[in-house]
C-alpha cells in the first residue's frame, strides 16, 4: 500500500480524483441525453416551440385560432413520427432559445437556421428540413439593389436575429432590433428604417400579392447567411436527436416535404428538398 507521503501517490491521487470527476460528468451527460426522449414517451406528448410570423410558414387561422402553416405542420408530423401527441407552443425570435434551454419546450421548429454560435449552445438533428437565408424588404424607390447599399443606413431586424452581426460588421448598417418580426416590419412601414431584414420565407410571402406592401420590394438577389433549417434540441440529447433525425430522413425519402411545400403554396420551391430526397432514396 502506498503511503500518502510517497511522491508517486501524490502524483496519481489528483489524477484519480480528476478522472472520477470526468466519469461522473460523462454519466450525468448520458443520463440527461436519455431524459428528454424518455419523458416524451412516458407522457405520450412532445412540446414543440414554433415560430408563427404570418404567411405560409406559420400563421394563426382567424376562424379556429389554430396554428397553421409549414412550422406547425412539421411539428405535428414530427410528433406523429415519434408516436406521440403534440403540444404546440408559440415562441418569439428573442426568446425561443430560452424556452428550449429552460425546459418550456422539448424541441424547436422555429425558423432558426444552423450556425456555429447556435451549435455551441444547442443540439440539433443533422438532417435539415429546409434552407433559408435573409433578404431585405425596402421601398421600391430606395435605390437599394445590393447589401453594400445598406452601409450607414438604419436596418430593422428581430431581437436575437443572426443577421444583425453580418449587417453591422460586413456591410456597415446601423442595426436596430425589435421584439418580433412584425414590429420590425411595422418600423419599416413607419419610416424608422430603410430596410427590414428577415428570413426570405417571411419577406417574399409578405410582399407577394399584398396590397399593403405594393410600394415595397426585395431587390437584393443574394440571400444573407443562407443556411439549413434544423430541428433544435438541448445540448447532448443524443437519443432525442437520433429519434428526430430518423423521422426527418423519412420525410425526405417519401417526398412528404416536397408535397407539403407545394400544398402550402410556398414559392419559389426550395432546391435542397429534391436533392435530399434523391440522397435518402439512394441510401435504401
Amino acid at each position: 500500500m502506498l503511503s500518502t507521503s510517497n511522491p508517486i501517490s501524490r502524483l496519481f491521487k489528483p489524477r484519480a480524483v480528476a478522472l472520477a470527476y470526468v466519469l461522473l460528468a460523462l454519466a450525468s451527460t448520458a443520463a440527461h441525453a436519455d431524459a428528454t426522449l424518455d419523458k416524451i414517451k412516458q407522457r405520450g406528448k412532445v412540446s414543440i416551440g414554433v415560430l408563427v410570423n404570418g404567411g405560409p410558414f406559420g400563421s394563426i387561422d382567424p376562424a379556429t385560432q389554430q396554428l397553421v402553416g409549414w412550422n406547425p405542420e412539421l411539428a405535428r408530423a414530427l410528433a406523429k413520427g415519434l408516436g406521440v401527441e403534440v403540444d404546440l407552443v408559440q415562441v418569439q425570435t428573442a426568446t425561443r432559445v430560452q424556452f428550449l434551454q429552460g425546459g418550456k419546450v422539448d424541441l424547436l421548429i422555429a425558423s432558426m437556421e444552423l450556425n456555429p454560435d447556435r451549435a455551441e449552445i444547442l443540439g440539433y438533428a443533422p438532417t435539415p428540413f429546409y434552407r433559408v437565408g435573409g433578404t431585405a424588404a425596402v421601398l421600391k424607390t430606395s435605390g437599394i439593389t445590393k447589401w453594400e447599399d445598406l452601409r450607414g443606413k438604419s436596418v430593422c431586424v428581430s431581437q436575437g436575429s443572426s443577421f444583425a452581426k453580418p449587417l453591422a460588421a460586413d456591410y456597415g448598417a446601423q442595426v436596430h432590433g425589435y421584439k418580433s418580426s412584425s414590429d420590425s416590419l411595422l418600423a419599416l412601414r413607419g419610416g424608422n428604417c430603410v430596410a427590414a431584414v428577415h428570413d426570405s420565407t417571411l419577406i417574399h410571402p409578405t410582399l407577394r400579392g399584398n396590397a399593403e406592401w405594393s410600394a415595397y420590394a426585395a431587390p437584393i438577389s443574394t440571400e444573407l447567411l443562407a443556411a439549413p433549417s434544423v430541428v433544435w434540441t438541448r445540448k447532448g440529447e443524443q437519443d432525442t436527436i437520433a429519434a428526430v433525425d430518423k423521422v426527418l430522413q423519412e420525410w425526405h425519402r417519401s417526398g412528404w416535404l416536397i408535397a407539403t411545400e407545394k400544398r402550402l403554396g410556398i414559392e419559389p420551391p426550395q432546391p435542397l428538398l429534391p436533392e435530399l430526397q434523391a440522397k435518402f432514396k439512394a441510401a435504401l
